[in-house]
């Protein structure tokens, strides 16, 4: 499967609009924003969790990235709320589930070549993050060659975020307007370098976890 691997456009994808496809785990349901492959595959999607499901216990070879964005999700090594967020590096596992429920925004095969952080933010932690036209800006994760963060806007605020890299966007609440495009809850933006940002937040403001770096890094490991 090849979807939305063109780095080189603009791609937005309303994602709350998507039907669920079921993965391969029983109540394990996935909306594909991004990928390359089959079940192995590089991968941006988000994945929703019925309560009591499990996913089987795996090895993640190429690392993966995830923000809970509602309900809990779980696994050995603990319980993380709404608004957590972690790297699992190359070599990493777990079981992942879910007791209640949750929804989950996950990023896999996208690491570098020796990028080995593996971090845990609560819901509220990090460091604080140049505001420019936000009002808050919280920086998940920062090691030079990308940096991750969480920024929320006013009402009505207008932004421009340089793009010497590449930018990858996902609003968790309120609403952005890019261009003709309205982005709400789940919509999912990625613009090529040197495309800026330009966008205006709606009158309840809007919040989004954003993403500074190559779309692709040039060391991304291989799939297999």
């Amino acid at each position: 499967m090849r979807l939305n691997d063109d780095f080189t456009r603009p791609t937005v994808v309303h994602a709350a609009k998507l039907d669920w496809v079921a993965s391969p785990a029983r109540g394990v349901d996935r909306r594909m924003l991004y990928r390359v492959g089959e079940e192995v595959a590089r991968a941006t999607s988000i994945v929703r969790y019925a309560a009591g499901s499990v996913f089987p216990s795996h090895t993640h070879t190429g690392g993966e990235e995830i923000l809970v964005l509602d309900g809990i999700f779980q696994d050995e090594h603990g319980r993380f709320p709404a608004g957590s967020y972690f790297r699992n590096p190359p070599g990493t596992s777990h079981a992942p589930a879910s007791a209640d429920g949750c929804t989950i925004f996950v990023k896999l095969w996208q690491f570098r070549e020796g990028d080995e952080a593996q971090i845990v933010r609560r819901p509220g932690e990090g460091e604080p993050g140049v505001q420019n036209d936000a009002v808050t800006a919280t920086i998940l994760f920062d090691d030079g060659h990308e940096q991750v963060y969480l920024q929320r806007w006013g009402r009505n605020a207008s932004t421009k975020l340089s793009n010497h890299r590449g930018l990858e966007l996902l609003v968790l609440e309120g609403e952005l307007s890019v261009g003709t495009e309205r982005l709400r809850s789940q919509s999912w933006m990625r613009l090529p370098e040197g495309e800026n940002l330009l966008a205006s937040a709606g009158p309840e403001g809007a919040y989004a976890w954003i993403k500074d770096a190559p779309l692709q890094h040039a060391d991304v490991l291989k799939l297999p």
